[in-house]
Parts: structure tokens; C-alpha cells; sequence
């Protein structure tokens, strides 16, 4: 019964955050959707799944091969058998011992850490269920975190070279050999010169790089350059401006993440410090009350 009930927890709470993952999906979905309806063909995405969001959320993390999505899903079912023979090995040799070790913990603590070890098997199956995912996010995270890092010299070397009379195809040559073909950001820039000469405009090619991309930095930087473009502003110096723009952002960045720094600090200081504090501070006294305690009560027998 008790089995039942945390399954069927966990299933709510699984429901819950797969309703909301969906719900933003699908708005972002169609926010892009209203930017560009053309086939990504260069991000690696087949006609007939261009608007699925697996395929899509694999793309933006890097993995852009036609199978992505097959290996993606055969990788979470693998994950899965592998968590059900680990909890039933689990349920065989770990569980009758850990409970019977937490049963003798007084008062209500015992029953707590025996309810918690009941439920272990579903907890593995859980956790071994999601590594695909987890995987998944931590390249896409990386990829971001990559893309923003190479994105301000990239502006930057932009700028210069639109400053000295330098075109913006032949600009953007020199940075894709400049920062290599294994960077991201000059993968997908690499991604925009295979789309201009298949005979995509230039607008349409910015568009799709934002749209591959998904950053917001690259998104505003493709937004700008279409604009400038088409209203037939300076590209230098809406170049100029992106990249002042991006430096600002980052130095308010940073120092947003300077000053939340203290209250971050506040959970491991009382975890992991004030315990120990107390406990070497405190414990020789306690231990010299304890034998006092001891004494009075000898000396009074």
C-alpha cells in the first residue's frame, strides 16, 4: 500500500512538471514558428519532425544527426531496464538489512528512514530513468554557456573589421578560422555560410541562425542585424553597439551573481559548518557536565 502511494506521488509530480515542461515548450514552439517557417534543413532537422519538440530540444543541445531522436529514446528505455534490475537487486540484498538497521532509531526517525528505504527501488528506477535527460540538459547547457563565452570577441572582432571597410561575409570568414570549426558559435556561424550559398537571403539566413541557436544573446544580436538591414542602417555600428550592449550585460550579470553570492552561502554555512562548530566548542563541556552529573549521582548512592 505504501509502494502504491508513492508511486502514484511520484507519478503526480512527474505529471505536474511534464504539463508545465509542455505548456512552455509549446509557447516557445510557437513563438518561433511566427519568426521563421522555412525548414531547417542545416540544423540537422527532417521535414517531417522540423516541429516536433524532442527533435527540436535535441538540435538546440547539439545533437542534430537524423537518429538523434531514435538513440534518444532506445537510451531512455536502456536507463529504465537498467533502473528496474537495480532496484530489484536493491529489494534483494540492500533493503531487509538497511531496515533492519534504521529499526532500532528512537521515536519517529526510524519509521521515516524505513519508509524512505521502502520506496529506494522507485527512487533508482526514477533517477536511472532521467540520465538521458539530465545528459541532455548538461550539453545544452555547456553549448550555451560556450556560445555566450565566444560571442562577445566575436562581436567585437565583428565590429573592428566593419570599422576598417572589412565586408560582412568576408568578416565573418576570418572569425569562423579564427576561433576554429570545434567551437559552437562558429559552427552554427559556419551553419549561416552554408545557407547563403545555397541561396538563402541574408535576413532569412539570420533568422534561421537565431532560431538554431536559441540564446537569447544570439537572438538579439541576429534581431539587430536584421533590422539594420533592412532599414539600411550602418552595419558597423549596429555591430559596435551589440557588442557594447553585451558587454554590459555580462558586467550586470556578474555582478548579479557577486551579490546573490552571500545568500548562497547561508545553506552550507548552517549544514556543514555551524554542526561542527558546535560540536567542538560545546562537546568538552558537555562532557565535563556529564561527568559531574555522574559524580553526584555516585556520591549520592
Amino acid at each position: 500500500m505504501v509502494n502504491v502511494i508513492i508511486l502514484a506521488a511520484l507519478f503526480a509530480l512527474a505529471g505536474g512538471w511534464g504539463g508545465v515542461s509542455l505548456r512552455s515548450w509549446d509557447l516557445r514552439r510557437q513563438a518561433l514558428a511566427r519568426l521563421e517557417a522555412m525548414d531547417d534543413q542545416r540544423a540537422g532537422l527532417r521535414p517531417e519532425v522540423r516541429d516536433g519538440m524532442l527533435s527540436r530540444w535535441l538540435a538546440r543541445a547539439g545533437y542534430r544527426k537524423p537518429n538523434a531522436q531514435n538513440i534518444f529514446v532506445g537510451a531512455t528505455v536502456a536507463c529504465m531496464v537498467l533502473g528496474v534490475v537495480l532496484s530489484q537487486v536493491y529489494r534483494a540484498l540492500l533493503l531487509r538489512p538497511l531496515v533492519v538497521a534504521v529499526s532500532n532509531v528512537p521515536g519517529n526517525a526510524g519509521d521515516m528512514l524505513a519508509l524512505l528505504l521502502e520506496s529506494g527501488s522507485w527512487i533508482v528506477l526514477t533517477i536511472a530513468g532521467f540520465v538521458p535527460t539530465v545528459a541532455v540538459r548538461a550539453a545544452r547547457r555547456a553549448r550555451v554557456d560556450a556560445i555566450e563565452h565566444d560571442l562577445p570577441l566575436a562581436l567585437e572582432l565583428f565590429a573592428t573589421m566593419a570599422e576598417a571597410g572589412l565586408g560582412f561575409d568576408a568578416a565573418l570568414t576570418r572569425i569562423v578560422r579564427a576561433q576554429g570549426s570545434e567551437r559552437p558559435l562558429a559552427t552554427e556561424f559556419l551553419n549561416f555560410q552554408h545557407d547563403m550559398m545555397a541561396g538563402m537571403s541574408r535576413a532569412q539566413a539570420l533568422r534561421q541562425l537565431g532560431r538554431r541557436v536559441d540564446v537569447p544573446s544570439v537572438t538579439t544580436f541576429t534581431s539587430a542585424l536584421v533590422q539594420a538591414e533592412q532599414v539600411g542602417a550602418s552595419m558597423a555600428e549596429t555591430l559596435q553597439h551589440q557588442a557594447v550592449d553585451l558587454r554590459q550585460r555580462r558586467r550586470e550579470n556578474a555582478l548579479l551573481q557577486a551579490q546573490a553570492l552571500p545568500v548562497k552561502l547561508v545553506f552550507p554555512l548552517v549544514v556543514c559548518f555551524l554542526p561542527g562548530i558546535f560540536a567542538t566548542t560545546l562537546a568538552p563541556v558537555l562532557f565535563q557536565m556529564v561527568q559531574v552529573a555522574n559524580g553526584v549521582l555516585s556520591s549520592g548512592r
